[in-house]
C-alpha cells in the first residue's frame, strides 16, 4: 500500500487518532453475513463513454477492505457488512456471482451490457478476491460489453486489468479518490494515498487498454457546505485532466452505521449535503471534458443528502436525468422556496461543528 508520511502515524494524532476512534466505533457491530450471498445486487442504467447501458451492479461480500480493518475512512460503513474472518473461499464468491446472475434472469428481459462489481473494498486486492476468482469472473462475463471493478490505487496493476481487456471487455477501474485535494482526503476522509497515486493507477489501467472512473465524496466531515462545493468543482476539473479518466461519479456523503460521521451526526456536528449543492456542482462542471454523474443515496432522508423535504424527489429526478443526458438545462426545471435557505447556508456557514440548517 502507499506509504503515508511519518507524522500521520504520530501517536494520538492524524490518522492514528482517526483510526483509534474508527476501530472503537466498528467494534460495536456484531452482525454476521452469509458468505454465499452478495451484499447487494440491482439493475439500473449507466452513462458510459460508449453510451447508456443497462447495468447489473454486484456488491460481493468479501472479507472487507483492509484499510477499513485498520480503522479506515470516516464515512464508510461498508466493512460492517463484510463476512467474518477476513476472507471468503473461491467457491463461495462464485456462488455469489451465480446468485446475481439468477437475479438478473428473473428481473431483466435481456442480459445487461454493463457489469459493475464492488466489494466494499478493493476487487483487485487478492486478499479479498483471489486471482483464481478474478479470472473466473472475467471469463463469466466475457459475453458482455463493459465491466467496472472497484479498487484502491495500490492494487491497480496492468496485468490484472489486462485479464478483463483480453476477455474482450471494455474495462474501467473505479477508484475511490474522494477528492483531488490531498489534505481533505487525509484529514477529513482519513484515506492514506495521494492524488499522484490515482494518476499512477490511471496510467496502469490505460497501459492495459482500460480506463478509470473516479469516485468523489461530496461533503466529508469537517467541511462547510461552501467548502464542499468548491472542493468538488476543483476535484472534477483535476480529474478531467488525468489521461485515462473518462468518468467522475460524485457521491454525496450519507450517514452510515458504525462510522465517525454517524457519531458526529448524533452530536449535531454533521449534516449531509444539500441536493441543491449536488445540482450546483453538476451544472457548473457540465463543460468539463469528462462524464460527470451522481447518484445520491438515501436522498430526502435526514441521514442522506436532502433539501427541505418538499422538493427532494424533484431534485433527485433532475440529477438522474442529467446523469443520462449530460444536459445542465434540466436543473432549470426544479425550483423551491428552500433555495433561499440553501443560499444563506452557502454564504454564511462558517463552522463544520454546528451546521447552520438541518
Amino acid at each position: 500500500m502507499s506509504t503515508p508520511t511519518p507524522e500521520v502515524y504520530e501517536q494520538g494524532k492524524g490518522m492514528d487518532a482517526h483510526n483509534k476512534v474508527m476501530r472503537e466505533v466498528r467494534s460495536r457491530n456484531d452482525a454476521s453475513y452469509d458468505p454465499r450471498e452478495p451484499t447487494r445486487v440491482w439493475l439500473d442504467e449507466d452513462n458510459t463513454p460508449d453510451g447508456v447501458y443497462q447495468s447489473l451492479t454486484i456488491i460481493l461480500n468479501t472479507g472487507g477492505c483492509r484499510w477499513a480493518r485498520a480503522g479506515g475512512c470516516t464515512m464508510c460503513g461498508y466493512v460492517a457488512e463484510s463476512v467474518d474472518g477476513g476472507s471468503v473461499a473461491h467457491e463461495d464468491l462464485m456462488a455469489q456471482i451465480q446468485y446475481c446472475l439468477d437475479h438478473e434472469a428473473e428481473e431483466a428481459d435481456e442480459k445487461a451490457g454493463l457489469i459493475k462489481i464492488y466489494t466494499s473494498g478493493s476487487f483487485l486486492d487478492e486478499r479479498e478476491v483471489g486471482a483464481e476468482t478474478r479470472r473466473a469472473i472475467a471469463s463469466e462475463f466475457a459475453d458482455r460489453d463493459r465491466i467496472v471493478v472497484e479498487s484502491l490505487p495500490d492494487f491497480v496493476d496492468r496485468a490484472k486489468v489486462a485479464e478483463f481487456v483480453d476477455a474482450g471487455l471494455e474495462t474501467d477501474i473505479a477508484v475511490g479518490l474522494e477528492t483531488a485535494t490531498d489534505r481533505v482526503r487525509r484529514d477529513c476522509v482519513n484515506k492514506y494515498f495521494d492524488f499522484a497515486d490515482f494518476e499512477d493507477a490511471a496510467a496502469q489501467a490505460q497501459a492495459a487498454g482500460g480506463g478509470v472512473k473516479a469516485y468523489l465524496l461530496m461533503k466529508p466531515p469537517f467541511l462547510t457546505e461552501s467548502e464542499a462545493i468548491e472542493d468538488m468543482q476543483r476535484s472534477v476539473h483535476k480529474c478531467a485532466d488525468v489521461e485515462g479518466c473518462h468518468t467522475v461519479s460524485m457521491n454525496p456523503c450519507n450517514v452510515q452505521r458504525y462510522t465517525m460521521v454517524e457519531e458526529l451526526f448524533h452530536d449535531q456536528g454533521y449534516r449531509p449535503p444539500w441536493l441543491w449543492s449536488v445540482c450546483e456542482v453538476l451544472e457548473s462542471t457540465a463543460d468539463e471534458d469528462v462524464i460527470v454523474v451522481s447518484d445520491p443515496v438515501g436522498h430526502g432522508s435526514d441521514r442522506g443528502p436532502h433539501n427541505c423535504g418538499e422538493c427532494d424527489d424533484r431534485a433527485q429526478r433532475a440529477i438522474k436525468d442529467f446523469d443520462l443526458r449530460q444536459d445542465p438545462s434540466v436543473f432549470e426545471q426544479v425550483t423551491c422556496d428552500c433555495e433561499a435557505t440553501w443560499d444563506a447556508v452557502v454564504e454564511r456557514e462558517a463552522s463544520y461543528s454546528l451546521p447552520l440548517a438541518r
